[in-house]
C-alpha cells in the first residue's frame, strides 16, 4: 500500500470511529440535558416553551437512536436537528446566551460529516446570525459577531484537533507496524540464535575432542622432540668416538710416522692423508647435525668466511681421485687463476662439489668427468659433467627430491641414500645461488650451480665499517644521491671469559662484526670508540655489576646480560683443568699438557675403549718427552692407580659404562690425597650445544627505556618466546 492510501485508510477508520463515539456520547448527553432542563422549568415555573425545549432534547435522541444504524442519515439528522434546536432555543428563550449553542451543530457537522460539511454549516450559521439576527432577537450586532466568531473558533479547534489526532494515529500505526516488523525480526533472530547456540554447543563438543587430540599429539610431539635430542646426542657420541680413533691414528701416521719404525710408503701416507681429510670433514658435519638439532629457525646455519674456490675445488678433487683411479676414469679440473674470493661456508661448498664428483664417478663406467669454473657477471658457475648413461626424462623431474634415485630397486648397482643432490641444492640456495642440470640419455649429465660474488667487500677488510673523517668539511647536497646506500654490518661487543658467545654470533649472525672484551672497562671503551648494536655480557660472575654500570655506556646503547656456559665453564664446574671434545687432535692434547704450568712425567689415561688408550699412548709417545703412561679401562681401576701411583695428570673419558667420569671426579674430590691432581676431561658431548642454553636474559639500556620501548620489547619477546599453542595465529 502506498503512503497516501495508507494515511487515507487511517483517516477513514478514525472518522468512522469518531462518528460512532460522538453519537454514542451525544444522544445520552442530550437526553440527560433535556431532563435537567424540564425539571428546572417545572421547579422554577419557567415558561412552557422552556419545558417544550427540554422535551425536544429528550425525544430527539430517542428518534436518533432508532436511525443510528444508518450512519450517514443519522449524522445529517443530528446536525440539522441540533441546528434547529439552537435556533428554537434562541427564539424561544430570547436570551443572547443561547447563541452559544450555534457552535454545537457546526462541531457535530465537522465530526460526523467532515470538515467541509462543518465549514458549510458554519457559513450558513454565520449568515443566518448576521442576516436574521433581528428576527432571532439580536438587534445589537456585537453579540451576533461574537456568536459567529465562536462558531469559527470551535470549527478551527475541531480542525486542529482532528489534524493532530490523524497525525497521532498515523504515527501510532506506523510505529505499530515497525514494532511488529521488529518483533518478527526478533523472533527470527531468536530462532537463529537458538540454532547458533545449538551449533556452538556442537562445535564446542568437537573443539573439546580436537583439543584432547591436540593435547595428546602435543605430548607425542614433545616425546618425539626429547627422543630426537637423545638420539642426536647418542648418535653424535657414537660418531665422535670412532672419528676420534680415525683422526687420531691418521694424524699419528702422517705427522709422526717414525713411531711405527720402518719408513711408510709415500702412497700409503697420501691415502691416509685423504682419510684424515675426509674424517675431519665428517667431524665438522657431526657438529652441524648437533647445531641443526638445537636451532629451529627455518634455515641451516652457515659458517661463512672468505675462502678461495680454487682451494675448495682442489680439496674435493683430491678426495675423489682414488674413486676415479679405481674405475680407470679420467678427471679434469679447470679453474681460472683470477677468480675472486667467495664469502661462503667452505665445508658446505666442498660437500656440494664432492657430492657431484662422487656421483659422476659412481655412475660413469667409461670415460670420465670434467669440473669447470667460470665467471658470469656477478656469479661463479661451477659445472660437473660426466660421460655416464644420463638421466631418463621421466626421472628428471624428481632428481632433486629427497630419497629420489634413478634406480630405486634393491639390487641397484650404485649405492647411496638419495639425499646428496637434495641437500646440495639446499646448501647452494642458502648461499643465494641455484642448481640445475642438463642430461640426455646415453650422452652424460652436467650439473650446474651458481654462487654470487659479493661486491663491496674484501677478504682482507678489517672491522672498521663505520669510519668517517673529522676533517671533512660539510657541503650540503644539491641533488639526491644516486649511489646505492651502504649496508653497515651489525657490530657487537661481547664480554665473556671464553669465546662461546663469540663463536655463536659469528656462526648464526651472518655478516656481524664481533669484538671481544675481557673486562667491563675495556667493553665500555670499545663501545665508546665505535657505535655498537649492543654490549653482550656472557659472564655470571659480573652479576648486578653490569646493570649498575649501564650508565657508563654511550646513551642509548643496549646491554644484554645472559649466561651461556662453554667448555671453560663446564671444566670449572666439574673441577677440570680443561674440557676437550672428541675428536681430540694431537696438537690439542699436547698443548693441554704444555699449558698445565708444571712438569709432567706420569700421565694416567682413563677410557673404556682400548683403541682410545692406544691412540693417546701413541700421541704421547710421539712427543719424545719421556712420558710414563698408565692405562685404566674402568673408573674403579683409575681410582686405584690414582691412590697408588699419584700421576701428574689424568686424561679422563667422562662417558663410561658403570662408574662414569663424573662419579670418579666426585670420589677424587672427597679424597684429600688425590684431590689436587689435575684432570683433563674428554667427551663426545659439547657442553655449549645442550638442549637448554640459558635460563634468563636481562636487557638494559643506557639512558633508560621509554614506555613505547618497553611495550615493543614485551611484544617482540613474548611473540618470540611464548609457546606456539598460546599464540593466536589467526590474526
Amino acid at each position: 500500500m502506498s503512503e497516501p492510501d495508507y494515511h487515507g485508510s487511517i483517516q477513514e477508520e478514525l472518522s468512522a470511529e469518531l462518528r460512532q463515539r460522538t453519537l454514542q456520547w451525544l444522544l445520552p448527553g442530550s437526553a440527560f440535558l433535556g431532563v435537567l432542563l424540564t425539571l428546572a422549568a417545572e421547579a422554577l415555573a419557567w415558561p412552557l416553551r422552556i419545558t417544550a425545549l427540554g422535551s425536544v432534547l429528550i425525544l430527539f435522541p430517542l428518534a436518533m437512536w432508532l436511525l443510528i444504524r444508518w450512519h450517514r442519515v443519522s449524522a445529517w439528522l443530528a446536525v440539522i436537528g441540533y441546528l434547529a434546536i439552537a435556533l428554537a432555543a434562541v427564539r424561544w428563550t430570547g436570551s443572547q446566551a443561547a447563541a452559544s449553542l450555534f457552535p454545537v451543530p457546526v462541531a457535530l457537522a465537522a465530526l460526523l460529516l467532515g470538515l467541509r460539511a462543518g465549514a458549510l454549516l458554519a457559513v450558513v450559521a454565520s449568515l443566518t446570525l448576521m442576516g436574521a439576527g433581528r428576527l432571532l432577537g439580536f438587534p445589537d450586532p456585537l453579540p451576533r459577531l461574537l456568536a459567529a466568531a465562536a462558531i469559527w473558533a470551535v470549527l478551527a479547534l475541531v480542525w486542529v484537533g482532528l489534524g493532530c489526532a490523524f497525525q497521532a494515529v498515523a504515527w501510532w500505526h506506523s510505529t505499530y507496524d515497525r514494532m511488529r516488523d521488529l518483533l518478527e525480526e526478533a523472533r527470527g533472530q531468536r530462532l537463529e540464535l537458538k540454532e547458533a547456540q545449538a551449533d556452538l554447543l556442537l562445535a564446542n563438543q568437537e573443539l573439546a575432542r580436537v583439543s584432547e587430540r591436540l593435547r595428546a599429539m602435543a605430548e607425542v610431539a614433545e616425546e618425539a622432540r626429547r627422543a630426537k635430542e637423545e638420539f642426536v646426542a647418542n648418535v653424535s657420541h657414537e660418531l665422535r668416538t670412532p672419528l676420534n680413533m680415525i683422526i687420531g691414528f691418521s694424524e699419528m701416521i702422517t705427522r709422526a710416522p717414525q713411531v711405527y719404525g720402518a719408513d711408510l710408503p709415500p702412497k700409503l701416507l697420501a691415502d691416509i692423508d685423504i682419510i684424515l681429510s675426509s674424517s675431519r670433514h665428517l667431524a665438522s658435519l657431526v657438529d652441524d647435525v648437533l647445531d641443526l638439532s638445537q636451532v629451529d629457525a627455518g634455515r641451516m646455519a652457515l659458517r661463512r668466511e672468505w675462502a678461495s674456490l680454487a682451494e675448495i675445488v682442489d680439496s674435493a678433487a683430491i678426495a675423489v681421485t682414488p674413486l676415479f683411479e679405481s674405475k680407470k676414469l679420467w678427471l679434469e679440473v679447470e679453474v681460472p687463476e683470477d677468480l675472486p674470493h667467495l664469502f661462503c661456508d667452505k665445508v658446505r661448498i666442498r660437500q656440494v662439489i664432492l657430492n657431484l664428483l662422487s656421483n659422476a664417478g659412481r655412475y660413469t663406467d667409461q670415460g670420465g668427468a670434467r669440473l669447470e669454473v667460470r665467471r658470469e657477471q656477478d656469479e661463479l658457475i661451477i659445472s660437473v659433467s660426466d660421460t655416464g648413461p644420463g638421466i631418463a626424462p621421466q626421472d628428471q623431474e624428481r632428481i632433486f627430491e629427497p630419497f629420489a634415485q634413478v634406480d630405486s630397486s634393491l639390487r641397484r648397482r650404485h649405492g647411496g641414500t638419495g639425499l646428496g643432490l637434495a641437500i646440495s641444492k639446499r646448501f647452494v640456495e642458502l648461499h643465494g645461488g641455484r642448481m640445475w642440470f642438463e642430461s640426455q640419455p646415453g650422452q652424460g649429465t652436467t650439473f650446474y650451480f651458481s654462487l654470487p660474488v659479493e661486491r663491496g667487500r674484501s677478504a682482507h677488510a678489517g672491522g672498521f665499517t663505520r669510519w668517517f673523517s673529522p676533517y671533512h668539511e660539510y657541503e650540503p647536497r644539491t641533488r639526491p644521491s644516486r649511489a646505492p646506500r651502504a649496508r653497515l654490518a651489525p657490530r657487537f661487543v661481547v664480554l665473556e671469559p671464553g669465546d662461546t658467545f663469540q663463536r655463536l654470533l659469528s656462526r648464526y649472525y651472518e655478516g656481524a662484526e664481533v669484538v671481544p672484551a675481557r673486562s667491563f672497562g675495556e667493553a665500555v671503551r670499545e663501545v665508546s670508540r665505535l657505535p655498537a648494536q649492543a654490549l653482550i655480557v656472557n659472564d655470571h660472575s659480573i652479576g648486578r655489576l653490569g646493570l649498575e654500570r649501564v650508565t657508563d655506556l654511550p646513551y642509548g646503547t643496549p646491554l644484554i646480560q645472559c649466561w651461556l656456559p662453554g667448555r671453560e665453564e663446564a671444566a670449572e664446574q666439574l673441577g677440570l683443568v680443561r674440557y676437550l671434545v672428541k675428536p681430540v687432535s694431537r696438537e690439542a692434547l699436547l698443548d693441554v699438557l704444555d699449558g698445565l704450568g708444571r712438569p709432567i712425567r706420569t700421565v694416567l689415561l682413563v677410557d673404556d675403549e682400548p683403541e682410545a688408550l692406544q691412540l693417546y699412548s701413541r700421541i704421547l709417545a710421539s712427543a719424545d718427552r719421556g712420558y710414563r703412561i698408565l692405562r685404566a679401562l674402568t673408573a674403579q681401576r683409575a681410582l686405584t692407580l690414582l691412590r697408588q701411583r699419584q700421576p701428574d695428570v689424568v686424561l679422563l673419558d667422562l662417558i663410561m659404562p658403570g662408574m662414569d667420569g663424573y662419579a670418579l671426579l666426585r670420589e677424587k674430590s672427597q679424597d684429600p690425597a688425590i684431590a689436587s691432581i689435575p684432570v683433563v676431561g674428554v667427551s663426545a658431548q659439547d657442553p655449549a650445544r645442550g638442549p637448554i642454553a640459558a635460563s634468563s636474559l636481562t636487557i638494559a639500556r643506557s639512558g633508560g627505556l621509554h614506555l613505547q620501548d618497553v611495550l615493543s620489547a614485551v611484544e617482540a619477546i613474548s611473540e618470540l618466546l611464548a609457546p606456539p599453542d598460546r599464540l593466536d595465529r589467526g590474526r
